[in-house]
């Protein structure tokens, strides 16, 4: 009995052939070929909601070759999903974060978005630049948190779509106008997010001004390697490459001190579970009800990008990697999350839930003459780089 095959591959046909027993081994392995050969990386867009002000915000999924997919929307820059293969290869959502625009607008504790103009806490919620003094919104007691009631995470960005060689992109840009927040001169940020077909999500800040002001950014993502809602991250195995890190009074703002973390529970360079020191009764720890503390990393220069921190989820096997040219970097282990949220997994979120490390400069250094500087002045450029990079055990 005479079979007919067709496959079309490109332009090319292949034909009748009479052993369909045999034909069939290689049509299969010409078709995942074909589809090895065809996969690329995207970018699509598509409607996310429209803020209370009447804003329309878009949500980005940027997709690689090997099927990792990241969403981000307009609306704070924020990621909302970061799909990565675990050790089996199933894809699942490894950062925490809502389903629709409201929650963002009203409710998130900073999920995934862009942390500006001043990442992180200033004491006082003021600072002094060229002899005078800048008073700040106070969000966070009498301090300043993460660039105050209306940061860079309440702001809806101008979006632009990259596509290159074996990555794909979202350049997001912002103009925060003089005085925004109490922060001085007119600031223009662009922050790129980039998909590389190695499963590394990149993230390049850059900024200019025209006035001498202060700048700390970074992305507050929330995750778990083992899934977004799948529970509490005491298990994670995580290294963090730092010598010292900066202990905070009751506040959470720096004392000025650079401590060691020998025989602490900061002491993170040979890895450990998260939940062996999140619950000691060590001073620092009390404080901050768990991990919320700014490392000082080892750092060959201060432009290199540098590994600053591994996680190991071992049920999953995933693996996350945080490199980068900043000095510092905040873990976070989301202690504040009090059971009082629902997010895009539908379960409630509890404190341990996830984890936060936030590439940095230090929290309060406009004020901490010490501590290395957030100045930007008019002529030159704010530029920083961050990775988080997936793989598996």
């Amino acid at each position: 009995m005479k079979l007919q095959y067709t496959l079309f591959r490109g332009s090319a046909l292949l034909h009748t052939a009479r052993n369909s027993v045999k034909l069939l081994p290689l049509i299969l392995i010409l078709l995942f070929t074909n589809s090895m050969v065809t996969a690329v990386s995207t970018i699509e867009s598509q409607p996310f909601g429209t803020t209370a002000a009447g804003i329309a915000v878009e949500e980005y999924t940027l997709t690689n070759s090997s099927g990792m997919e990241v969403k981000i929307i307009t609306y704070g820059g924020a990621i909302t999903s970061i799909r990565v293969p675990d050790r089996y290869g199933v894809m699942t959502n490894v950062v925490l974060g809502f389903d629709n625009l409201a929650d963002y607008e009203t409710r998130s504790p900073y999920f995934g978005n862009i942390t500006g103009r001043y990442a992180n806490r200033i004491a006082n919620a003021t600072f002094t630049l060229d002899g005078t003094v800048y008073t700040l919104a106070a969000n966070n007691g009498p301090n300043s948190l993460h660039g105050g009631i209306n940061g860079f995470d309440n702001q809806v960005w101008t979006a632009e779509e990259i596509e290159g060689d074996g990555e794909v992109g979202l350049s997001l840009s912002y103009l925060s106008p003089d005085g925004e927040e109490g922060y001085p001169g007119n600031l223009s940020v662009t922050v790129v997010y980039t998909l590389t077909d190695a499963n590394e999500l990149r993230i390049d800040y850059e900024a200019t001004t025209d006035a001498p002001t202060v700048l700390n950014l970074t992305n507050h993502s929330y995750f778990n390697l083992a899934g977004n809602g799948a529970g509490t991250i005491y298990d994670h195995i995580i290294m963090i490459n730092a010598d010292a890190y900066t202990p905070v009074d009751e506040t959470l703002i720096p004392t000025g001190e650079i401590a060691p973390v020998d025989e602490t529970p900061f002491d993170l360079r040979i890895p450990v579970r998260i939940g062996a020191g999140i619950r000691s009764n060590h001073p620092q720890m009390v404080i901050g009800r768990g991990y919320d503390h700014n490392f000082v990393l080892n750092r060959s220069d201060d432009s290199t990008l540098e590994l600053a921190a591994r996680v190991y989820e071992p049920n999953s096997g995933r693996i996350m990697e945080v490199w980068t040219t900043e000095p510092g970097i905040q873990f976070y282990t989301g202690n504040f999350l009090d059971g009082t949220l629902v997010g895009s997994s539908d379960v409630m979120y509890r404190q341990g839930d996830a984890f936060a490390l936030e590439t940095q400069h230090y929290p309060d250094s406009p004020n901490q003459p010490d501590f290395p500087s957030t100045e930007l002045r008019p002529g030159d450029t704010f530029q920083s780089t961050t990775i988080y990079s997936f793989t598996v055990d």
